[in-house]
């Protein structure tokens, strides 16, 4: 990672880490870099989202570039109009599940896929630079330009992926007061499900507050009040999504990755046979796909880090337990929207309900403890804490695991055991945890 650029563009607290001077310099980077061909912007519903909108766009405009600007819209609808349409690169303006204080610029090339990081390294330097670009000047001078058509062509587009009608379904929706407000549900209205939707206002600063798919409990309780068939929870910038059965009990992203590779596989387009995971999924999913006969690859946590291993090894599935889940053959983008149409195919070709779907992953539980330190390579090096973590990785066999990693942007040593019960998961976590601060790692 580097100093702006993490693993999902440039985040910080909106006039603090993340400035209007810092979006204004990407803009006329990305106008000049790309010779004032057309770049597209989005934005999610946070109240300092138009400020980095007029930003970026004066940025681009002075510069030569021409800012076509999608309004209120989600991070995959952007990557669905840039690589699709004739665009240089997209921008869109969210920090996804974060509270609204804090925001972000994810920059997409025009194959919908996060930008090189060659590239990035070059804006981070820019940024840091003293050095002013060229302004144009007369004709030369850029434009900013409405281009909400782009959301209608988003919404057409995923209407044309599925054939099916939805008006034998209730279904439920979290729209987390964000991206997903101007997407959901027009697009499962259109198929005629029967709709009741909660967190559909957002205000600017309601965004992922309490709500959306980090903070289920809303939808759950929704759910058990009502009488739904399914649920979704989308989180702030609709590039994820979680589902509630009808029971309110949560499908996360690793059942929802189960039962899409399954029904890829049967279709014929499970290409080489392989779903991709990162690091984080349970246990329970790779027994799972054991029984089922289909191979996975295992990766750094990070949409990025799946989209790469997908193109590189042509996988055509692949996705994150948070619920961000690519499907290859509907682009190389995570979308919330796209993959609960998806869903809904499945039950509606199987004639089965979620929950019979993934009946066979059986979840083990999970302890993830961050503990901050001083210093984290200094802990991942210990001699000592690396026996410890061997010696707890034998234990468990293939019964569980143990998995401890540093944080990407934070002091923290994040310790997560899967085991058989919740004593086990607490009881070696903590062995760890304590070894770190016996020797005066921790802070």
């Amino acid at each position: 990672m580097g100093k702006y650029f993490g693993t999902d563009g440039i985040r910080g607290v909106a006039n603090e880490g993340l400035t209007i001077d810092i979006a204004y310099k990407v803009g006329s980077f990305l106008a000049d870099y790309y010779k004032g061909q057309k770049i597209c912007i989005g934005k999610d519903t946070r109240l300092s989202s138009s400020m980095f909108e007029s930003a970026l766009a004066l940025g681009i405009s002075a510069h030569g570039g021409k800012a076509y600007l999608l309004g209120y819209t989600s991070t995959p609808c952007l990557a669905y109009v840039v690589s699709h349409e004739d665009f240089a690169c997209g921008i869109m303006i969210s920090a996804s599940h974060n509270p609204y204080h804090d925001n972000g610029i994810k920059i997409f090339d025009k194959s919908g896929l996060k930008l090189d990081a060659g590239i990035e390294k070059k804006i981070e330097d820019y940024i840091d630079s003293k050095e002013e670009l060229p302004l144009a000047k007369n004709e030369a001078i850029g434009s900013i330009i409405d281009y909400h058509e782009g959301v209608e062509d988003y919404l057409s587009w995923l209407d044309g992926l599925f054939d099916y009608d939805l008006s034998d379904m209730k279904i439920a929706l979290d729209l987390a007061n964000g991206s997903s407000c101007f997407t959901a549900e027009r697009a499962l209205a259109k198929k005629g499900a029967s709709l009741s939707i909660i967190h559909d206002q957002p205000d600017g600063i309601n965004i992922n507050n309490n709500c959306g798919s980090t903070h289920l409990n809303s939808l759950k309780e929704h759910v058990k009040n009502g009488d739904f068939d399914i649920a979704f929870a989308f989180d702030g910038d609709a590039d994820r999504v979680l589902v509630i059965d009808h029971n309110g009990e949560e499908v996360d992203g690793d059942k929802i990755m189960y039962v899409l590779a399954k029904y890829l596989k049967k279709h014929g387009l499970l290409e080489n046979n392989t779903l991709v995971t990162t690091v984080m999924s349970n246990i329970g999913l790779y027994k799972a796909l054991d029984r089922a006969n289909i191979a996975y690859d295992i990766v750094s946590v990070g949409d990025k880090n799946v989209a790469d291993s997908m193109v590189k090894n042509d996988f055509a599935i692949g996705g994150e337990q948070s619920g961000h889940i690519i499907n290859k053959h509907h682009g190389l983008f995570g979308d919330g929207l796209k993959t609960a149409m998806n869903i809904l195919a499945v039950i509606k070709e199987s004639n089965q309900s979620i929950e019979e779907l993934c009946e066979d992953v059986k979840i083990y539980p999970q302890l993830l403890i961050n503990q901050r330190v001083k210093d984290k390579n200094i802990v991942l090096n210990d001699d000592e804490i690396k026996k410890l973590i061997d010696k707890i990785a034998k234990e468990l066999g293939s019964d569980g695991r143990i998995l401890v990693r540093p944080s990407g942007t934070e002091p923290l040593i994040r310790v997560m055991v899967e085991a058989d019960s919740k004593e086990k998961c607490h009881d070696l976590v903590y062995q760890v945890i304590d070894l770190i601060n016996a020797k005066g790692y921790g802070e």
